[in-house]
This record gives structure tokens, sequence and C-alpha cells, in this order.
């Protein structure tokens, strides 16, 4: 039989349990959010983009950055919305779609019946931040998926300011937005000097193979 101050002693215990579940703080959801501008008008060019592939320390519902060398922090109440690697594949899209004035944009797996005319594959390797700074780095693969052809393939590292003050997990969300923003400019960037190379060279077959007059 159990005596009065053991019960007493459980009771207590089970009351300050639910006196700190009580006091917890509420969780915190946030995303990554695209560019400013609108999706394009157009159907040229059409891009696939994925797989991403998240390491395996930022893989995960809440949100991890560094503090020191090797120390890592989870922000057990700060989460994200949605699996990080959804959200990134998401936002290189939308920003896509602004840079390249398209509406043709898909994602990875896409129906192989109708390739688009680029795929962009993406690496995170670091996403990450000190008390001053967000910082992104990733290898980003360019393709042809109608012939697997890849014409570009680069690591790029971005950096964005904190703002000064106290950190707060919550500036890491907008920060990496504006990150991947960068690294989507890049890969527009590679997408359109492909396409003037690629009309360099038609228009250049165009002339060699005209009849003489």
């Amino acid at each position: 039989m159990i005596g009065t101050p053991v019960k007493i002693a459980a009771c207590l215990g089970l009351l300050m349990i639910l006196v700190a579940c009580g006091n917890s703080p509420p969780n915190r959801f946030y995303r990554l959010t695209p560019g400013n501008g609108s999706p394009g008008s157009e159907q040229k060019p059409s891009v696939g983009v994925g797989p991403v592939t998240i390491p395996a320390f930022l893989n995960r519902s809440a949100l991890a950055y560094s503090r020191g060398e090797n120390r890592l922090i989870i922000s057990s109440f700060d989460l994200w919305a949605e699996p990080l690697s959804a959200g990134v594949n998401r936002v290189i899209g939308l920003n896509l779609a602004q840079l390249l004035n398209t509406q043709n944009i898909s994602e990875f797996p896409w129906d192989s019946r109708y390739s688009p005319d680029y795929g962009v594959r993406i690496n995170i390797l670091d996403m990450d931040t000190d008390e001053k700074q967000a910082t992104l780095v990733a290898e980003w693969v360019l393709m042809h998926p109608d012939n697997g052809e890849i014409f570009n393939r680069r690591i790029s590292r971005y950096t964005s300011p904190l703002p000064t003050g106290t950190f707060d997990p919550s500036e890491l969300p907008s920060a990496y937005s504006a990150l991947l923003y960068q690294l989507s400019e890049t890969i527009a960037g590679a997408i359109q000097a492909d396409q003037r190379k690629t009309a360099s060279d038609s228009g250049e077959h165009r002339r060699t193979s005209s009849p003489s007059l």
C-alpha cells in the first residue's frame, strides 16, 4: 500500500510537469519566400527543378544553426512549416519563373513524355549562420533532360548580413530566402547564357547551310 507522503510527492511531481507544459512557449512556424516579382507570362523556357538534397544536420523540422566551430543549436520551438527540401524547391522554382519570364516550371519528378528544356539539380552543402551573417553553399547542376547532357556544374557560396543586436532564430528564414534568390539569379543567368549560345549556333548553322547563289 502506497503511503500518503509518496502519494503527495507523486501528485506534486505531476503538478509540476503540467505547470511546466503550460508555461512552455508556443511553437513558431516559418517558411521560405521567393522574390517579390511576379511569375513570367511566357511558356519558354520550360524548367524542371529538383531533386533538392539537404545535409542531414539541416534535414529536420526545427531550425538549426551553429555556434562555435562544431556546436549545433536546435531551436525546438522554431519550426519549418514544410520539409526544407520542399521549401527550397518551391522557392527556386518561383524565383526562376520571375527571372526567366516563364510560367512553365515543374518540380521533379516531371512527366518523362514532356521533358523540360532545362533541368536544375541542387545539392545544399551548407546553410548556416553566425551572429553576423547567414551563409549558403550549394552545388547546382544544369542539364538538358531530353538527352541527359550536363552543360554547367558549379559550387556557389553566398552570404547575407543579419540585423545587429541579439540574434533571434526568426531572422533566419528571411535571410535564407534572400540567399536562395541570389542562387536563383546565378542559375537563371547560366540558363540565359545557354539560350544565347543555342540561338547563335542555330543562326550560324542556317548561314553555313544556305545554298550559295
